[in-house]
């Protein structure tokens, strides 16, 4: 689809901005109990790290801010989400069966976004983001 070459670094940041979106959200469910609270209770101490890198480095990658830095961050809490829970323990609080299928397992979110973060890590944000404004005023 030779169309949408011109395209790429706006539909990469496109890309950014959606994924963070969605895991800015997730750190907002678990914190705010905005929109809606993620669990009951007081969160486990995991959690709620896992909470303040999904509300940083989602706002982070929307903003295309240290763009590179924070999605390595956030792919490498993914990574041990998908490889930590979904792989080893299954579903709930007791392990259960061992299955790398993410469909399975219901680990595809978390296995997309840590690859998808992986991704912004090493192509960065595209074209819109602060990491780009900042460099054209360093250049100047």
């Amino acid at each position: 689809m030779r169309f949408l070459d011109n395209w790429s670094p706006q539909l990469l940041s496109v890309l950014r901005i959606g994924t963070g979106l969605c895991f800015l959200e997730h750190g907002a469910m678990k914190l705010l109990h905005f929109p809606a609270p993620m669990m009951p209770g007081p969160l486990p101490p995991l959690l709620i790290v896992a909470a303040w890198i999904e509300l940083v480095g989602g706002t982070l990658i929307i903003l295309g801010l240290f763009t590179k830095v924070a999605a390595f961050i956030c792919s490498g809490q993914m990574a041990v989400a998908y490889f930590g829970f979904h792989v080893f323990h299954g579903l709930g609080n007791a392990p259960g069966p061992i299955s790398f299928d993410p469909v399975v397992n219901h680990g595809t979110e978390a296995a997309l976004e840590s690859l998808v973060f992986l991704y912004l890590a090493a192509a960065g944000g595209g074209a819109w983001t602060l990491d780009a404004i900042l460099q054209r005023r360093r250049a100047t």
